[in-house]
């Protein structure tokens, strides 16, 4: 049987200071959080061990959390080698796995649907041109409304705030890892896999698109594009038009990419 804590390839958990989670002296743990996670700590904290002490009362769920970490990005914890709640309180001398969360990740209970913050308008939009359901907000409404709007439509709040990631009132979540559009779409779409279904969905307010005959939208078209268009789609909210136009090619290449590398992946898994 292979040792529980850390091996001879990785530091003791005893080396260097302990971190205080709740302010008071209390049980010492020893917390190594996978590598996936470690960007989330300050530096200090990044060593495959940390000795954190703790207040004695606080759930391992708040211990992971003081270390950065938000609770969407975690999956298994162990203590002592055994999978273990994040309603556990730690007792002295325990080592705590913090595993990250296992992709692709199955969200029960609620078709599949996301909400993103005011800072990920561009990957709304494109979530949006594959068919996805994602709910989007122009201008900030603030933490507790978006955080209060996952639970009540039972979306996965998607967000770059680890704060904001950590309300208690949160539905369910996922932290955005990049800062880029490009791999923000992949890493969505390895994540959780979603039915993709390009070109369904209004860009701009996320509504169903419904084939629209050219003499019904000619009023909302200029000269040009009725002159050189014929094939036309409406939004069945908001009643933008959609044709194929200038950046079509653009469009057409984050949808090919999508496709080619995730198009399959949600039938696999069922």
């Amino acid at each position: 049987m292979a040792p529980v804590g850390p091996t001879p390839e990785t530091p003791s958990p005893r080396a260097g200071g302990a971190w205080h989670a709740g302010g008071v002296n209390g049980p010492e743990i020893h917390v190594s959080l996978a590598p996936e996670l470690r960007f989330f700590a300050v530096p200090e904290r990044r060593r495959a061990w940390t000795a954190v002490v703790t207040d004695g009362v606080s759930t391992l769920g708040h211990v992971v959390e003081s270390l950065g970490v938000p609770l969407t990005e975690v999956g298994r914890l162990l203590v002592n080698g055994e999978e273990a709640a994040v309603s556990h309180v730690p007792g002295a001398g325990e080592t705590v796995e913090v595993q990250p969360v296992v992709r692709p990740q199955r969200v029960p209970g609620a078709p599949l649907r996301f909400l993103l913050d005011v800072h990920l308008g561009t990957l709304a939009r494109r979530l949006r041109l594959l068919g996805v359901d994602a709910a989007y907000e122009s201008e900030d409404i603030g933490d507790p409304e978006l955080a209060a709007r996952s639970a009540a439509q039972r979306r996965v709040l998607l967000s770059r705030d680890r704060g904001l990631l950590r309300r208690r009132e949160l539905w369910a979540g996922a932290y955005v890892y990049s800062d880029r559009p490009d791999e923000q779409l992949r890493d969505i779409l390895g994540r959780f896999t979603p039915g993709l279904a390009p070109w369904t969905r209004c860009t701009a307010c996320n509504g169903p698109l419904e084939d629209a005959d050219k003499e019904t939208v000619r009023e909302k078209l200029r000269h040009g594009t009725r002159r050189t268009y014929d094939v036309f789609a409406r939004c069945t909210v908001c009643d933008r038009v959609y044709w194929r136009g200038a950046h079509h090619a653009r469009l057409e290449a984050i949808v090919a990419g999508a496709m080619g590398e995730f198009g399959d992946a949600r039938a696999a898994l069922s």
